[in-house]
């Protein structure tokens, strides 16, 4: 019964999403695709009707398997081949829902100016660290079939092609001891382990800390220090809900915190009070 209870209350929100995502399609029409977070609500929207649907699969199949046994005793043999594998799409289906769900968690960190600052840092980094990835994936690709080609006989962290990423990723933290590749070959060893050594951690690693580093300084030249705050923001939803005009502008005081200015709209006449952010909440 609880399971119950909480499924229809999440689908309830899934139709609630699904209706905001509507209106701002209608509203935004081309330019909602190229927000990052529509295809995380589009994401999550379509894995869970699709869990629905698989979900209520899964049950008349597991109804239909009852019954045979019911009327059989056991004595009949039942395929459980495809409950098995419907059961195994569900869980995957799941898997994606509490993915979207808790990389949407994350938009709730523009309220912090330390996680909006890293993640205004990534936004500003974002085409560097994209054409830096391909570069060093095609680097490290290249490395990854020279000690596979080169150890696979000799070496057993390179008996495999996963055994060998997991050998160079150790290199990359310089976590791995040589000794091994020493005792296989006494000069491709060596050689092999110093070159990537010189290419991927003193070169391609300092390559990505600068790009992390010149935008991080850029990103704190152009943040906004009047980002939303927390209580701002529920204000704004719960004049949605209830349709009151009431606006609240914050400013920073000289000892550093918060006031709120409460404006009373009206056509002729707008008042304006300070508020203290906890006495109003």
């Amino acid at each position: 019964m609880l399971q119950l209870t909480c499924t229809i209350l999440y689908m309830l929100l899934i139709v609630y999403f699904m209706v905001a995502e509507i209106r701002l399609l209608i509203e935004l029409k081309w330019k909602y695709f190229y927000r990052f977070w529509s295809y995380i609500e589009v994401g999550i929207i379509v894995c869970s009707w699709t869990s629905v649907g698989l979900y209520i699969w899964r049950y008349r199949e597991c109804q239909h398997i009852g019954n045979l046994l019911e009327e059989t005793n056991g004595y009949v043999f039942i395929n459980l081949q495809l409950t098995s594998y419907i059961n195994d799409i569900l869980m995957c289906l799941f898997g994606f829902c509490c993915f979207f769900g808790t990389v949407k968690s994350i938009h709730l960190c523009r309220f912090s100016q330390r996680l909006w600052l890293f993640i205004l840092t990534l936004q500003y980094a974002g085409k560097e660290l994209i054409s830096f990835a391909m570069m060093f994936s095609i680097i490290f690709l290249s490395f990854l079939c020279l000690f596979y080609l080169l150890f696979v006989s000799s070496v057993s962290t390179c008996s495999s092609v996963l055994a060998t990423l997991q050998m160079l990723f150790q290199m990359t933290v310089l976590r791995y001891n040589p000794s091994e590749l020493t005792g296989a070959a006494a000069f491709l060893g060596p050689f092999c382990f110093s070159l990537f050594i010189i290419i991927v951690v003193f070169i391609c690693m300092p390559m990505f800390i600068s790009i992390i580093i010149d935008n991080f300084h850029r990103a704190q030249k152009h943040r906004n220090d009047n980002n939303q705050h927390i209580f701002s923001f529920m204000i704004k939803k719960l004049q949605r809900w209830t349709g009151i005009e009431i606006e609240f502008h914050q400013t920073k005081t000289i000892c550093g915190y918060f006031r709120f200015e409460k404006t009373n709209g009206r056509r002729n006449s707008r008042r304006k009070r300070c508020y203290d952010a906890f006495t109003i909440f």
